[in-house]
């Protein structure tokens, strides 16, 4: 029993940035925008944040610096992608080659190296059954939520929706398209940004230039699995975050340690992600014109 409640602890913490990442991806490619950049906006915003909470003191405006760093690079993907008709797929590509140069020579030029927060400047923990949880596993929660009642009980969501399915019929309908995928990128991009600050904020309370740890490629994977809904993202963080925790743990017990190098013990979340998109790949429905930029005849 103990067991189990150190592993759904540990799964609750590690599907957050997992789900908020995946959440405000699909409310991009749901526009028709795609952005496999989510491990270096990831890195960037953790960055940014951890920057912004020492400079201030204060760890809620850190996550409101890492927010906006998510926001500023999903309008200069969003820009690239959609008013300078460029590929979203090398745009994104060049998001994560950005974090790992930007952030790798952030911390040699401020800290000297990887840093780690003071524990006064740790983001405070509210009381929960299974032990303490973090506020944005609850703002992760309502995020979900809210992102799905905007898709799918909105007129804006709605709109949404068409400019990724059928660009040219919604601009005859009136809707400006390049604005709604613009605005639509940008929201994705800050929730990436509060997922990057929770990692270094609230989960590690550290910062180095492979923070992410593949997790911005295992929310793309959670979008494939959620089938673009926002509130099947949470299962799919949980159920990923639930094998990255296993990693975890098992790679800290003595026994397992011992017999099994704690390598090969965190290969256990993208073995488990390879595996479950082999059961789910094909039965996704993506918009007819994802990663396709809106050229108006």
């Amino acid at each position: 029993m103990e067991l189990l409640v150190i592993l759904l602890t540990l799964g609750f913490t590690a599907m957050v940035p997992i789900a908020l990442a995946a959440i405000g991806e699909i409310f991009s490619e749901r526009a028709g925008v795609v952005n496999i950049g989510l491990e270096g906006l990831m890195v960037i915003s953790a960055f940014v944040a951890v920057v912004g909470t020492k400079a201030s003191l204060n760890p809620w405006i850190g996550v409101g610096c890492g927010v906006g760093a998510g926001t500023l690079i999903g309008l200069i993907h969003g820009s690239i992608g959609i008013y300078l008709k460029g590929d979203q797929i090398i745009s994104g590509v060049g998001i994560n080659l950005l974090g790992l140069g930007l952030v790798g020579f952030g911390m040699f030029a401020l800290w000297g190296g990887p840093f780690m927060l003071p524990a006064e400047l740790h983001l405070p923990s509210l009381p929960a059954p299974w032990g303490k949880v973090s506020p944005i596993f609850l703002v992760m929660l309502a995020l979900a939520v809210f992102t799905w009642w905007l898709l799918f009980r909105t007129a804006l969501g709605l709109r949404v929706r068409a400019v990724g399915e059928n660009p040219a019929a919604a601009d005859v309908a009136g809707i400006r398209v390049e604005r709604l995928r613009l605005g639509a990128v940008i929201y994705g991009a800050a929730l990436g940004g509060l997922a990057g600050a929770f990692l270094s904020l609230d989960w590690t309370h550290t910062i180095t230039k492979t923070l992410p740890a593949g997790r911005g490629f295992i929310a793309l994977a959670n979008v494939v699995f959620s089938k673009l809904n926002p509130l099947l993202a949470l299962l799919g963080g949980f159920v990923f975050g639930f094998f990255d925790a296993l990693s975890f743990w098992a790679a800290n017990v003595p026994g397992i340690s011992r017999l099994i190098p704690w390598q090969f013990m965190r290969m256990i979340p993208y073995v488990a992600t390879l595996l479950v998109l082999m059961g789910v790949i094909g039965r996704a429905r993506f918009p007819q014109a994802l990663g396709r930029p809106y050229r108006r005849e």
